[in-house]
């Protein structure tokens, strides 16, 4: 069953969000939560190879794709009260909540604000925000602009030092995995998203959770080395590290495997 998208008005942001229902109403919805400068769009394919089981809510943040931007900036926890308030608008009491990179700060807010909502949590490539072992100067001097959004050759040439894993070997697939849906991103809104993970880290409050947290991490992630996620998964008292042979983009470049290990995690039978 595919996507149907629509405009929701939460307080004074209109957010643009997609909902794919699941086939069992009994299983709280997956939210995701894009990496920066990534309308929801980008996640189709991961999408697609999730358990139709699952319902899948995506939304794109203010001033990305099709939601507005704000007249100001946001910071992390404002987002994920915005998050929450969109789910009570979809009427939904609990949920699971899964983060790509910058995506990955507001599902770790998320999980921290709602304690009690948020059922799981899926961590993929992110890491604690300002309190993280960095990616090498070149890699965040490329990360700085969002040029390669707007720029297919550009991107392609940059690929394999952003991205790692595939797309060292074959940057052309950076084409299909970024530029082969519609979005939308202007430079103000880019520099929110920069702005509100500005000062950010959720290293304090990790011991905190709760949640059972699954927390993915690519062998060869340039943007976010691995040691990242090995110490995320120590940080939380109930967390499952799970090793990928891939880099940054491996929930699309392995979207089959990534979707069966985050389907197998989220099943209503796992016990954590």
């Amino acid at each position: 069953m595919g996507a149907t998208v629509r405009n929701v008005t939460v307080g004074r942001q209109r957010l643009r969000v997609a909902v794919r229902p699941g086939t069992d109403p009994a299983r709280p919805p997956l939210l995701l939560c894009n990496g920066i400068g990534a309308s929801l769009d980008l996640l189709d394919p991961f999408v697609a190879a999730l358990d139709p089981a699952i319902e899948v809510i995506r939304f794109d943040p203010p001033g990305v794709g099709g939601s507005p931007v704000p007249p100001l900036p946001y910071p992390y926890p404002l987002l994920a009260r915005l998050a929450g308030r969109l789910l009570d608008a979809l009427g939904h009491d609990r949920f699971d909540v899964l983060g790509i990179s910058w995506g990955g700060g507001l599902a770790q807010q998320l999980a921290l604000q709602n304690p009690r909502r948020v059922r799981r949590a899926v961590l993929v490539a992110t890491a604690t925000g300002w309190l993280m072992v960095p990616a090498r100067p070149g890699v965040l001097a490329h990360l700085a602009t969002p040029r390669r959004y707007w720029d297919p050759g550009y991107v392609r040439a940059i690929a394999g030092t952003i991205y790692g894993g595939r797309m060292r070997e074959e940057p052309e697939l950076v084409q299909r995995l970024l530029y082969d849906y519609e979005r939308k991103l202007t430079t103000r809104g880019y520099l929110y998203q920069l702005a509100a993970g500005a000062g950010w880290t959720s290293t304090p409050f990790l011991p905190l959770l709760r949640q059972p947290t699954l927390v993915l991490a690519g062998a060869d992630d340039p943007i976010v080395p691995l040691v990242n996620g090995r110490l995320m998964a120590r940080l939380m008292p109930r967390a499952t590290l799970h090793v990928y042979p891939d880099g940054h983009l491996g929930l699309l470049t392995m979207k089959d495997e990534l979707a069966a290990v985050v389907a197998g995690f989220l099943a209503p039978d796992v016990s954590r």
